[in-house]
């Protein structure tokens, strides 16, 4: 896998560089701004872009939508410290495919990388909340509803799993908060996802957003450290 990194602060650069290299993956340029970044994205080859939201001058943001407007398709992962809605809001109507923050564990960034670059959609755990109540926000009320999901066929500790999931819970909080072990959450979160017919926690954190699960119609407070 080649990365292309773009970010402004150069010890931050250093340690990812030296991360992503430590497990296998090629840094094809590390750079400190934008417009640097777009000149090299148009000169190398790369599978993916991580790309920083907080930048003086060309910010994230506005490097992302000049790489769309010049026709790059390439996969953009934002990896950023900002955990404001309307950054998230933005990089995802940007064309970003994923959005994660830089307090990530270090064994999570390459696989959330591998998942991007065939496809996959990845946002940061303590995110996936904001992201279904932003899906919901932004929705038009006059749509037509949508199908039912197969809720149905979830048992009922899979559906409360489902809601934890869709208030951002980590698989960890959801253990704490059911006093069950991280592995049964993690087993129960692939049936659901299997269930579902989805591949993503974020897919089906926003579906059971949309189908009313969740702090988003609830009014729920969000959990401590989410």
């Amino acid at each position: 896998m080649r990365v292309l990194l773009i970010d402004d602060h150069a010890l931050v650069r250093k340690g990812i560089e030296e991360l992503l290299q430590s497990r296998g993956v090629q840094v094809v340029a590390s750079v400190s701004s934008g417009e640097e970044g777009l000149r090299r994205a148009q000169a190398l080859s790369c599978d993916v872009i991580l790309l920083d939201v907080k930048m003086p001058g060309m910010t994230g943001i506005d490097t992302l939508k000049q790489l769309r407007a010049g026709g790059d398709t390439t996969p953009v992962v934002m990896l950023t410290m900002s955990r404001e809605d309307s950054d998230l809001g933005a990089a995802l109507r940007a064309g970003a495919q994923g959005y994660l923050l830089k307090d990530i564990e270090p064994e999570e960034l390459v696989p959330a990388l591998e998942a991007v670059v065939v496809g996959d959609k990845v946002v940061a755990r303590e995110l996936v909340g904001t992201l279904a109540r932003l899906v919901g926000s932004e929705r038009p009320q006059a749509d037509a509803p949508r199908a039912p999901a197969p809720f149905a066929e979830l048992t009922p500790r899979e559906r409360e799993i489902l809601e934890h999931v869709a208030d951002g819970y980590s698989n960890k909080m959801i253990a704490r908060a059911l006093d069950i072990t991280d592995g049964t959450v993690k087993l129960h979160v692939k049936a659901i996802l299997r269930k579902l017919g989805m591949r993503s926690r974020v897919e089906a954190a926003v579906a059971a957003v949309e189908h009313g699960l969740g702090r988003h119609r609830k009014n729920v407070a969000p959990p401590r450290g989410a």
